[in-house]
């Protein structure tokens, strides 16, 4: 089975506009995304793409003319009600409300000011709001089943902000990239600072839309998005290749421990903690050690990468002694996510394929218990409510 992805190599830095730059180089067209500013209804901006180099590399730059809306700025609130009482889809509005109010979050946290009184400066520009609606989209025009990007290199040195200078990565990136997890690698060149490589757009968007893994592909198109800058010790591009990856299975880490000497309400903390940190699954399993003693094993199972803060984790909250690590392969079935409009509200249901055909339907369990426990119904009926809806969709 076929199934049509992308993969973002972040080798040069991302932003909003070098992603949009990418999607334009593998075939989307700049109309498209103008379509997208009018079902905004923002008036006077026209988004245009021309071919220009990043040393030996040719890509696309976008331009976003404003029209002297440059030095507006806007609250997160803002945006939120332009998307509300925009023509797109409810998919789109809902997504990059998503990606919006994670970006307030991290400015509010960043410079301790509520979110609602927040005013945002350069994230405030509507190139924000443009850059977050448009990539949402492009994803959804481009009719990718997976998305996938490369560890992000950190930069170094200093960017210069309305705030002052800062280090690199700057202080609302760094809040994002800790809070999603996002894995880092040093930038191509060590021996010179390289400016800011992340924006805080660009961080938000792949943290939202992309897992940070390469896949087994077979690429059919590449295209490069290019960035403002073209320093002199690396290509500022950003590049994206669209292929298809076969159902090759994908090279995980196990990581187990035996543990006698723990409550089941500690490692029940431990669990929720490894998955809140990146790990694909965690779980407990009992078992009878030395001398007939009951145990528990502890199994994580991690990308690359990440075993190393999993283990920190494990070695933090628990007694172990040592942890075993192996690698494993894993075959997934196709899946996604669908949110489903019901009488008791939205509600996420995942679906499985087998052979590209819908096979099973599972509703998202804490939203399906939220909604039973406020309006005071059976959490049965609230998942069977849910299935039915998702059935009616898909068919």
């Amino acid at each position: 089975m076929s199934q049509k992805s992308a993969y973002f190599n972040c080798l040069g830095g991302v932003s909003g506009d070098m992603i949009l730059g990418a999607m334009v180089d593998v075939g989307l067209k700049p109309e498209f995304f103008n379509s997208i500013v009018k079902s905004l209804k923002l008036d006077n901006v026209v988004i245009s793409a021309s071919k220009d180099y990043r040393h030996g590399v040719i890509g696309t730059k976008i331009h976003i003319e404003l029209n002297e809306q440059e030095k507006q700025r806007f609250k997160i609130k803002d945006f939120l009600y332009k998307l509300e009482h925009s023509d797109l889809s409810d998919e789109i509005i809902k997504t990059s409300q998503g990606i919006l109010e994670s970006i307030g979050e991290a400015e509010s946290k960043v410079h301790n000011i509520d979110i609602d009184s927040l005013v945002l400066h350069e994230l405030g520009s509507l190139d924000t709001l443009i850059d977050v609606t448009c990539c949402v989209a492009g994803v959804d025009e481009l009719n990718l089943d997976f998305v996938y990007s490369s560890p992000l290199p950190t930069g170094s040195g200093t960017v210069l902000t309305e705030h002052g200078v800062t280090p690199v990565p700057a202080p609302v990136t760094m809040a994002i990239l800790s809070k999603h997890n996002v894995p880092l690698k040093p930038p191509p060149v060590e021996s010179m600072d390289t400016g800011e490589m992340v924006t805080p757009t660009g961080a938000i968007l792949l943290s939202h839309l992309a897992k940070f893994e390469q896949p087994c592909m077979t690429v059919d198109k590449l295209g490069y998005g290019l960035g403002q800058r073209n320093p002199e010790s690396y290509p500022n591009v950003l590049g994206l290749w669209i292929g298809k990856n076969e159902d090759e299975p994908q090279s995980l880490l196990l990581l187990e421990t035996n543990i006698d000497d723990s409550t089941p309400e500690i490692l029940s903390y431990v669990v929720d903690r490894l998955i809140s940190n990146g790990a694909l699954d965690a779980w407990t399993t009992p078992i009878n050690m030395k001398k007939n003693r009951t145990g528990v094993l502890l199994s994580v199972l991690s990308i690359p990468g990440l075993d190393m803060r999993l283990r920190g984790i494990i070695n933090r909250e628990t007694t172990t002694l040592g942890i075993r690590a192996q690698t494993v392969k894993r075959f997934a079935s196709r899946r996604e996510n669908i949110l489903v409009d019901t009488e008791l509200g939205l509600i996420p249901v995942k679906l499985r394929y087998i052979n590209d055909e819908p096979s099973d339907l599972s509703p998202e369990y804490d939203v399906c218990r939220k909604i039973a426990m406020e309006r005071q119904v059976p959490l049965k009926d609230v998942m069977d409510i849910a299935r039915y809806h998702a059935k009616k969709l898909i068919n």
